[in-house]
């Protein structure tokens, strides 16, 4: 049986890391056919649009993307091509695990294993009603949070902790402050956490959260949080165990999942091989999990740990001379 997905190679180094991740993919004879489409900058040099239909229309008709960074112009139109796309799928399920990795520069080379679900679709992160006075002497933003936004999200946190087998979420807020928005994500969250007697539930302040992933992060199992906190608590994860190079994202709806590479695309190094794949790489095996290829998704992520034990074909950002190319064929070799 063949699955078709849409692929994104993206802006930047995104082809780079991309032409990597297919490669380790391919080597698996995994059954999986591509169906190669365009956004960003990419598709606005060849189309005049950020988004193009056919874009869109390939991600309906598939369901599952994989999609390299992407960059969108400064200027008018929407803020973001990757907060479009969440807004037009309602993938309103953003899941970002952080896990320590061998040989890799972190202050915590083992005992790191969380993973962030961020709500992807609402909040201050939305930029809703945006607005700056006419004197450019102020500016408004409008923060929306709904208890069906907050209820699916957390459902989803601790159905995926049940699904994993982990024994604890953590519902990060600002309710102490925010008593109307975060107050209401709370509330909904106390709500649902009841129905999961199974799974310890934990309420933390965003900021005493923020410290406490600092000091001691192997007390954190899963988070759920709301959209901009979930932003910035996954990059802090991110620096936990040796940067957004390894950090992939699924973004989750009913009707559609997108999984990418987290970091940006890196314009300065693009095009000299110098990126490293394995960001998009570890997107790919949430992809494979969603797919329910679970045992396909665990031979991509034990070759990773595997090539980085032996220090093969290492990228510069995690002290190697390797290409990227190099780097992933060096993976595929493993898998």
């Amino acid at each position: 049986m063949t699955q078709t997905i849409t692929v994104i190679r993206g802006d930047g180094i995104g082809p780079e890391i991309m032409d990597a991740t297919l490669y380790v993919l391919d080597a698996m004879k995994l059954g999986l056919e591509y169906e190669f489409a365009d956004a960003g900058l990419v598709a606005l040099e060849k189309t005049g649009e950020l988004l193009p239909a056919v874009t869109m229309d390939s991600i309906r008709k598939n369901r599952i993307a994989l999609k390299s960074p992407l960059s969108t112009p400064v200027g008018g139109g929407f803020s973001s091509v990757n907060v479009e796309l969440r807004k037009r799928f309602d993938l309103y399920a953003n899941v970002r695990p952080a896990k320590s990795f061998p040989n890799t520069k972190s202050r915590f080379p083992s005992g790191v294993d969380i993973i962030t679900v961020r709500e992807n679709t609402e909040g201050a992160y939305s930029a809703e009603g945006q607005e700056t006075a006419a004197d450019g002497q102020s500016a408004t933003s409008i923060t929306r949070t709904t208890r069906k936004g907050s209820e699916r999200i957390v459902r989803y946190a601790f159905d995926l902790a049940v699904k994993t087998g982990r024994k604890k979420v953590t519902v990060v807020h600002k309710a102490n402050i925010l008593k109307s928005t975060s107050g209401l994500f709370l509330k909904t969250a106390r709500e649902v956490a009841a129905l999961y007697p199974q799974i310890q539930c934990e309420e933390m302040i965003v900021d005493n959260a923020c410290m406490q992933l600092v000091m001691r992060p192997e007390q954190f199992d899963v988070i759920v949080t709301t959209n901009l906190f979930g932003d910035i608590i996954s990059d802090l994860c991110a620096g936990l165990i040796g940067g957004l190079g390894l950090i992939p994202g699924a973004n989750i709806g009913n009707d559609a999942a997108i999984f990418e590479a987290v970091h940006g695309t890196a314009p300065d190094i693009a095009g000299q091989g110098k990126a490293n794949p394995c960001a998009l790489l570890l997107g790919a095996s949430q992809m494979l999990d969603h797919l329910g290829m679970t045992d396909k998704a665990l031979r991509v992520r034990e070759a990773i740990v595997a090539t980085l034990e032996a220090r093969d074909s290492l990228t510069a950002d995690l002290g190697g001379t390797g290409s990227t190319m190099d780097f992933g064929k060096a993976i595929a070799s493993r898998v």
